[in-house]
């Protein structure tokens, strides 16, 4: 049996959706009631206490471990996570972590996700971290303007960086947790090509059909939006990354088409499969 955190999700969907198919007994583990697959088990849990996670770590083999924003705050303990899976007997443990990890290591979030990662590492357990980069789910921020106003608001519009589809990230750590030739692998995951706010405005466009118009807000405005859903430091370092990417941050990298075998899909291929969130006749 695999247990996935963070089920609902835009990873963890796809993911216990690919885990279901593959054959595979799923326990999901959200913090709130929410709809699963047929046949997986759903149960509710705040991982900010992780004891909460016990009952759904019995009889686990493998564990997806997403922490969610408010964990990264200061304050949180998110290695005891993996000191309950370890306790259950949990065999395997994946890792959503981020790219910051190695392209910004001193940020206050990615010295936090650093140490999760070694807790990991000395843990006796088989483990695989993914360190992917900007998600395209990001854009659906933007859902609620483009449906009302026909509008995307973005800081740093003609700045881009090469944001990776939810879907190939569960893709990929679906493969991580039911092979083990991925056992102590670090995967960085990219999308194909850089695209900046402004270039994926008109890709939703695109996809609608109709036109989409672009303003781009300041850092404060973004941080000011950002800090309602998320911890402060945390919007601080992501904005740092989509003002001024680094070299390292703009690589496109290999490991998506490395594990699946097949290029990593566009943000046009994203957008297309999540018109309906932008639709201004969505029910």
């Amino acid at each position: 049996m695999i247990v996935v955190t963070g089920a609902t999700g835009n990873v963890g969907r796809p993911l216990t959706r690919a885990l279901t198919e593959a054959g595979q007994q799923v326990t999901a583990v959200s913090r709130h009631t929410a709809a699963v697959p047929d046949g997986v088990r759903h149960l509710t849990a705040d991982l900010a206490r992780p004891a909460e996670l016990k009952p759904a770590l019995a009889g686990a083999a493998a564990l997806f471990l997403l922490l969610s924003g408010n964990l990264h705050a200061a304050g949180h303990r998110p290695a005891d996570l993996i000191a309950e899976a370890a306790a259950a007997g949990v065999r395997r443990v994946v890792l959503l972590s981020s790219q910051g990890v190695a392209t910004r290591p001193f940020g206050p979030t990615r010295i936090a996700l650093r140490e999760l990662e070694d807790t990991l590492r000395a843990s006796g357990l088989e483990w695989a971290v993914l360190r992917p980069g900007g998600f395209a789910s990001n854009a659906l921020w933007w859902a609620e303007s483009v449906r009302a106003q026909g509008l995307v608001a973005a800081p740093f519009g003609d700045v881009g960086v090469p944001i990776v589809d939810p879907a190939d990230i569960a893709a990929v750590a679906a493969a991580c947790l039911l092979e083990d030739r991925h056992a102590g692998g670090v995967y960085e995951l990219t999308g194909p090509e850089v695209i900046t706010p402004r270039q994926q405005a008109a890709a939703i466009a695109d996809a609608l059909g109709t036109p989409v118009r672009f303003h781009e807000l300041t850092r404060a405005e973004a941080r000011a939006a950002m800090s309602r859903v998320m911890p402060a430091e945390l919007a601080d370092d992501t904005l740092d990354i989509l003002g001024a990417p680094n070299p390292a941050e703009l690589r496109v990298g290999p490991d998506v088409e490395r594990v699946l075998g097949r290029a990593p899909r566009p943000f046009s291929a994203w957008a297309a499969r999540n018109v309906a969130a932008f639709r201004a006749d969505r029910v």
